[in-house]
């Protein structure tokens, strides 16, 4: 399988994605982006054939992107790209491309989806935790419910409409977790997440999450909202803040977890959506 990456030697993520790359036993292309940048056309290819907008695209942290007044909603997307190429800093990364197609990923474990379908020995990420995949899993999927009813999670309203479950796994194939999401539009309902007894300690959680955002991205949502009454430090650490619930869209507020199945104390988080 040919593959080509567009790293940044600097940054943990790209040097993650690389690593998983190769643990595959693949030789990609490395292409380090900030010596040898993508031409404009290239770039804004690489983009659309990742499912981005061009703004999605930006990366903002340790860049000028707030020095050039990127954050005004009024420039189109050609000045964006022109701002790219003039400082290849703002791109993204990493981008990679398989001829399963092209991600952005962030995070790192989204290159899984990209990389051959066997199952090959677990690795760490550069932080300790490990690499994870996910999988769409049925509503009706009894091992779904057992380990959400084993951690006092609802279960009730699973095969309802409008829900999607997925189950974790070890790059060796082992199932870790599940996590669910509830789309509501531009707005994302995270719930139903469990870590297995036996795979506790080891940051599984930490990847969850992000895949969950990812995920709930690709759907077209930008801000995620969850329901807690024991993890909200858990959440905290990842971004989420807590939000009164009388601010919360009436979507949010009209879901049954927030309705009925989360008691009345339990806080509501939210954090935006990006990379």
């Amino acid at each position: 399988m040919s593959v080509v990456i567009y790293h940044n030697p600097e940054c943990g993520t790209s040097r993650n994605t690389l690593a998983l790359i190769r643990h595959y036993g693949l030789a990609p292309e490395v292409i380090e982006y900030l010596k040898a940048p993508p031409t404009r056309s290239e770039l804004a290819d690489l983009i659309a054939r990742a499912g981005l907008s061009v703004r999605a695209a930006l990366r903002k942290k340790g860049t000028p992107y707030a020095e050039l007044g990127l954050n005004d909603p009024s420039l189109n997307d050609s000045v964006l790209l022109d701002a790219m190429m003039a400082h290849p800093i703002l791109i993204n990364r990493p981008l990679v491309v398989t001829p399963k197609g092209v991600a952005l990923c962030r995070p790192s474990d989204i290159a899984a989806d990209l990389l051959p379908d066997t199952p090959v020995p677990n690795l760490l990420k550069e932080e300790g935790t490990p690499f994870l995949k996910d999988s769409p899993v049925a509503p009706d999927d009894a091992d779904l419910s057992g380990a959400l009813a084993a951690e006092g999670l609802p279960v009730d309203d699973l095969t309802e409409a409008g829900r999607t479950f997925f189950a974790f796994s070890a790059l060796d194939g082992a199932t870790v977790g599940y996590g669910g999401l509830e789309p509501l539009g531009e707005h994302v309902l995270l719930r139903s997440m469990a870590v297995l007894p036996a795979f506790r300690g080891k940051g599984l959680g930490r990847n969850i999450v992000p895949l969950l955002l990812y995920r709930a991205y690709r759907q077209g949502a930008h801000t995620a909202w969850l329901l807690t009454d024991t993890a909200a430090p858990f959440f905290e650490k990842l971004g989420f803040e807590v939000v009164d619930r009388q601010a919360a869209p009436a979507a949010v507020l009209a879901t049954k977890q927030a309705a009925s199945l989360c008691p009345a104390s339990a806080p509501l988080l939210s954090r935006s959506i990006g990379f």
